[in-house]
């Protein structure tokens, strides 16, 4: 993934400006969040049931584990940004869950630029609208808006901003 510069960052505005990697999601991964979260319902956690039971054939995804895999979605999907010195989550506004994530599927995820602003000294809050794709699906899984924080030394502040 190739870097930018904090100065290039307002241009970018409206862009899409990446896509992730694919990643796998199976069973152990979703037992293993059902595990750190407390949430066993059988439609993510008993393939057996599931497929006799839910609409869904099987297992799904939790749909809070499909938008946490946007954290390491953003790390190989985005341009770094040589200034920054840490990113925080600022948080998500209109999260909507469209399809579900069925055991074995593949997700990726896609980032449009929608805005960014600078404040103090040294952050830089971005918005970026996502969707996370289901390989070989009409629906994404889910879309959102998406606030981060860009952390950088206020001496690389662009001049002007």
């Amino acid at each position: 993934m190739h870097e930018i510069s904090l100065a290039d960052v307002p241009g970018l505005v409206g862009q899409e400006l990446g896509t992730s990697k694919w990643i796998t999601i199976d069973q152990k991964m979703i037992n293993l969040f059902a595990d750190a979260t407390h949430d066993h319902q059988f439609i993510h956690v008993n393939p057996e049931r599931a497929a006799a039971e839910s609409p869904f054939g099987g297992t799904i995804a939790h749909g809070f584990l499909t938008l946490s895999l946007l954290s390491v979605m953003n790390f190989n999907g985005l341009p770094k940004i040589r200034e920054q010195t840490m990113g925080l989550n600022y948080g998500f506004e209109r999260v909507r869950f469209m399809s579900p994530v069925k055991t074995g599927s593949r997700v990726r995820g896609r980032f449009k630029f929608s805005d960014c602003r600078f404040r103090g000294a040294s952050m830089l809050f971005t918005t970026y609208e996502v969707m996370v794709e289901i390989e070989n699906e009409n629906k994404p899984a889910l879309t959102a808006t998406w606030i981060a924080i860009v952390q950088f030394d206020p001496k690389d502040r662009p001049k002007g901003v």
